[in-house]
């Protein structure tokens, strides 16, 4: 268990969130904008803070032995820093959902009935390695009227701990109810145990890890839970695509951000296109640093490249999240065997297929179970940004509450409201 202190302080942080968010669900459109548009100036401003904490971190995390994935995931840069501090912009200038009242109607007896959208409440969130995650939820969380209480990974404390002053601050100087975000500076693993049971405080909780976060808290968690996210990406490659826009796709969707959750996984290739891609496709990868791990018809067509990065796939080589530059490969004998494939070892997460068959791509979105499913596309694109939503909070593979990337409606329900006018009931 967490200590008597990390209890006190996480009791006493979600006790205020809670506070707070009957306040921050009241402030107008112009006031949060405001509010996000300060944080956006904030992170820009405070960019040399950030990075030195960040600095502090990456050392901790290099003498810990952290793997490539999650160094990459914690790096920050001045690039990185403006990315996050352009996507809070990007939440701003989305329209407000709190309030929109939808399926409006009078009924025979004259009372009018609507759905108005409402915020939710409380956010709890605990996540690993990523700063800009912080940034994110607070923006989206912001934006919809909730509070959020926040728990980032030890690896990330010091990054995570000087963006979190820098929003309360940044929310103080707009008048914006600071008391709304709330982050838990404490790293014991216990703090998840007790997060995931505070029914009387989160409204939600959403996980942003790895596999073994996502799964204890779907077998653990009392308090609603966001449990999918774990990516097992593919990419089908049919008899019908254009091999130079598929080869294309492929090199962005394994090598544009290895270490995330929308990175490729798993090349499928149909075998009638498969001689004509994989010996070029696969030299252009190696040359980039991908190790491939093939099936053994994969194997027989790639020819000469760089020997240390290809070898025969082993059984546990498919249906895993690589999050690195390494990938498996199979050739398959049609449409019907790619879709048994990915419905053995896919996750929901995402999938794509490249093909100039229209049918075909029609097929695929139909029956692949799957949160996004892109046609000619890379799977990178399975990104709040990216679709529209300014940001997210996470992706999740659940089919109840939200699916895919959750932006400011994820984070709403509705209230009926009645407009009557003396009428009682028979």
């Amino acid at each position: 268990m967490a200590t008597g202190t990390a209890t006190s302080e996480l009791i006493t942080k979600a006790q205020a969130a809670r506070e707070a968010s009957k306040r921050v669900r009241m402030l107008s459109t112009e006031q949060k904008n405001n509010a996000l548009r300060a944080i956006a100036d904030a992170l820009e401003a405070n960019c040399p803070t950030i990075l030195e904490a960040n600095a502090r971190d990456l050392e901790a995390g290099r003498e810990a032995g952290l793997s490539e994935a999650l160094m990459g995931r914690l790096l920050l840069n001045e690039q990185r820093i403006s990315g996050m501090a352009n996507d809070v912009r990007g939440v701003a200038l989305l329209p407000d959902p709190v309030g929109e009242c939808f399926d409006s109607r009078t009924l025979p007896n004259g009372i009018r009935v609507e759905r108005r959208r409402v915020p939710l409440g409380v956010i709890g969130c605990v996540y690993e390695a990523r700063p800009n995650v912080t940034t994110d939820i607070v923006s989206l969380c912001l934006k919809s009227g909730n509070a959020v209480v926040l728990r980032g990974g030890k690896e990330a404390v010091h990054t995570n701990t000087a963006v979190a002053a820098l929003v309360k601050d940044a929310l103080a100087a707009e008048d914006a109810v600071p008391e709304a975000v709330q982050f838990v500076t404490d790293t014991d693993r216990a703090i998840v145990d007790q997060m995931i049971r505070l029914n009387d405080y989160l409204d939600l909780f959403i996980p942003r890890g790895g596999e073994t976060l996502i799964k204890y808290v779907r077998d653990n968690a009392t308090v609603p839970a966001i449990t999918g996210g774990v990516g097992v990406v593919h990419v089908y490659v049919d008899a019908g695509a254009d091999l130079e826009k598929a080869s294309g796709i492929i090199y962005n969707a394994k090598t544009q951000r290895p270490d995330v959750c929308n990175a490729l996984d798993t090349l499928l290739v149909h075998a009638s296109a498969a001689p004509a891609l994989l010996p070029g496709a696969a030299s252009r990868l190696t040359e980039a640093g991908v190790e491939l791990r093939c099936d053994q018809r994969a194997l027989s067509l790639i020819g000469p490249v760089q020997e240390s990065q290809v070898r025969a796939a082993g059984p546990d080589d498919f249906g895993q999240e690589f999050l690195s530059l390494t990938m498996s490969v199979k050739v398959v004998d049609s449409l019907d065997d790619a879709l048994e494939h990915i419905d053995e070892f896919g996750s929901g997460h995402t999938e794509a297929i490249v093909t100039e068959d229209y049918s075909a791509a029609m097929r695929f979105t139909d029956a692949v179970e799957a949160s996004v499913v892109l046609v000619n596309a890379s799977t990178r694109f399975n990104d709040g940004a990216q679709l529209g939503l300014g940001s997210e909070v996470a992706i999740s593979t659940n089919k109840l509450h939200a699916r895919g990337p959750m932006g400011l409606r994820e984070l709403t329900s509705y209230k009926w409201i009645a407009l009557g006018d003396g009428q009682v009931r028979p």
